[in-house]
Parts: C-alpha cells; sequence; structure tokens
C-alpha cells in the first residue's frame, strides 16, 4: 500500500475511534439521572418496608391496652406508657418474660459461637487443605445450602425422639451448631484472606497446625468471623419452627414461641387478662438485643461482607 492510501486511510480510523459526538453524550448525561432517581426511589421503598413494621412496633409498644384499638396505629396516643409496658413484661405471669429471655440468649449465644467455630475451621481446611474427597464434601456442602431448614424439623424430632433429648435445651442447641451456609462463607473468606505464602513461612518457622491457625490464620479470619457470627446469632434468636415442635415445657420456651403462645392465648379467649402490650413490647425488647449486636459488630461484619469481592 502506497503512502498516500495509508495517509487517507489514518484520518478516518482516527474519526472512528475518537470521543462520542456531542449529542450523544448529552443523551447519555439524560439517561444516567433518570436511572439514579428511579434506582433511589425503589430503594427509598424498600427502606420504607423494611423500617413500617418497627416503626409500628415501637409506636404501639407506647400505648395502654385501652389506646391499642381506639387510636391511630401509626401515631402515639395520648398516653406515653412505655415505661409501665416494661414493667409489666417483665413481671408478667412471675417473670416469664425473662425466663425466655434467658433461654433465647442462651441458645443463640451458644449456637451461634459454636457454629461459627466449627464453621471457622472446617472452612479454613477446605480452603487450605488437599485431603480425599474435598471436591464431594465442598458439594455437599453446597447442597446443604438448598436445604430449608424447616424440611429438616421433623427428621430432626424424630431423631431426637429415639436419643430421648426432646424437651431439653440440647434439643435446640445441637442443631443450631450446623450452619451449611456459614461454612461456605468461611470457606471463600479463607481463601481469599490467608496468602498461602504466609502459612507456608509459619510451617518453616516451626509452627504445628493448631499454632499456625489460632496465631495466623484466625486473625486474618476475624473479619469473617464476625460476618458468620451475626448470621448464625440472627438465625437462632429467630428460630421458631424447631422449638415449636421440640419443646412443650414453657419453662424451656424462648422469646419466639413463648410471645406466640402468649399472643395465640389472648385471641383465643383462654386468657381473659387483655397483654396486647405485655406481647407487642415483649416483641419491641427482643429486637434490642440483636440491634446492640449489629452496632457493637458493624465495622467487623462490613469489612467480612466486602472481603469477598477484592481479590487479595
Amino acid at each position: 500500500m502506497s503512502t498516500s492510501t495509508r495517509s487517507a486511510v489514518r484520518p478516518r480510523t482516527t474519526a472512528a475511534a475518537g470521543p462520542p459526538s456531542a449529542p450523544s453524550r448529552k443523551a447519555a448525561g439524560r439517561r444516567r439521572p433518570r436511572a439514579d432517581i428511579a434506582l433511589q426511589a425503589a430503594m427509598a421503598l424498600m427502606v420504607l418496608y423494611t423500617l413500617l413494621p418497627l416503626y409500628w412496633l415501637t409506636v404501639n409498644a407506647t400505648k395502654t391496652n385501652g389506646e391499642l384499638f381506639g387510636t391511630n396505629g401509626l401515631w402515639f396516643g395520648s398516653e406515653f406508657a412505655l415505661w409501665d409496658n416494661i414493667v409489666t413484661t417483665v413481671t408478667h405471669q412471675d417473670g416469664i418474660y425473662l425466663t425466655w429471655l434467658f433461654n433465647t440468649v442462651l441458645y443463640s449465644v451458644t449456637g451461634a459461637v459454636g457454629a461459627t467455630l466449627i464453621c471457622a475451621f472446617g472452612g479454613y481446611a477446605l480452603a487450605k487443605f488437599d485431603f480425599p474427597a474435598k471436591r464431594f464434601i465442598r458439594a455437599l456442602v453446597f447442597g446443604a445450602i438448598t436445604i430449608p431448614a424447616t424440611a429438616l424439623a421433623v427428621p430432626t424430632f424424630l431423631l431426637f425422639a429415639e436419643l430421648g433429648i426432646t424437651d431439653t435445651r440440647m434439643a435446640i442447641i445441637i442443631p443450631a451448631l450446623v450452619s451449611p451456609f456459614g461454612l461456605y462463607l468461611m470457606t471463600v473468606f479463607a481463601a481469599d484472606s490467608i496468602p498461602d505464602s504466609l502459612l507456608e513461612a509459619a510451617r518453616i518457622d516451626g509452627a504445628g497446625a493448631w499454632t499456625t491457625f489460632w496465631s495466623v490464620a484466625f486473625r486474618l479470619l476475624s473479619p469473617g468471623f464476625a460476618t458468620v457470627l451475626l448470621f448464625n446469632l440472627v438465625h437462632t434468636w429467630n428460630n421458631y419452627f424447631l422449638p415449636l415442635i421440640m419443646l412443650s415445657d414453657p419453662a424451656l420456651y424462648p422469646l419466639t414461641v413463648g410471645l406466640n403462645q402468649l399472643n395465640n392465648q389472648v385471641t383465643t379467649g383462654a386468657n381473659l387478662e387483655p397483654v396486647y402490650n405485655v406481647v407487642l413490647t415483649g416483641s419491641l425488647l427482643a429486637i434490642v438485643p440483636l440491634i446492640i449486636s449489629f452496632l457493637l459488630l458493624q465495622r467487623h461484619w462490613q469489612s467480612g461482607l466486602a472481603a469477598g469481592s477484592v481479590k487479595q
């Protein structure tokens, strides 16, 4: 090809690869704000949908029994009775609410901490060790995530009935120690956050497997540990169906089952005393520990959620 031909081709190629024209930039600029406004509106609706029940619960927990059905449910009554309702809740039926709260804390803390430790051990092993049937175990974990917990409640009840541990606290704590989703999260987090070179350096320095895990790996896993801990804590705290079929003694109920049983007594007329404020105030108090847990571990679980998006 001659020099004149090349020089004739270059301007056309440069023009084709140049920046977009001014009208096209203006059109893209108009489309972008519209998309942003639509996304912001959708997000605002989601926030409203999430916070409206909490707002309704907070407002009605400040009312007396007489004002619950005679006033607007989305606004406060003439009397602010939150403190009186709290006192009534914790003293109702000789303090049965405090017993349910203790059971819930026991089940949740024991189950969440135990399950998260197991997930940390298993996730670290699946991510950093090679052993027979590793792929099969990983596939088994992924498959277990797809099985809903309610589908396993009845088989678990039949198994525990054969073992004679139904209607005991262990019937709630033992299933809470199993968390396939938490194990999957810890596996992904360990694979991305723990460099193989760091583990190899620890082995060269003479550190054993347990020393390497606790001194090196666990520190890097702490954000993921906090994230999985919160997931397991919320799951166990809100667990309803399994305690419902496992427990028959009201002294062993968690808050979810206890408050529902109390509400059923009121709605069916079995309990002649109007205790709607006890149910509402008890429900409001039940979410306070979860909010505190999220605030205390906010920095850790946010970094743990974001760690998987960046390759180390």
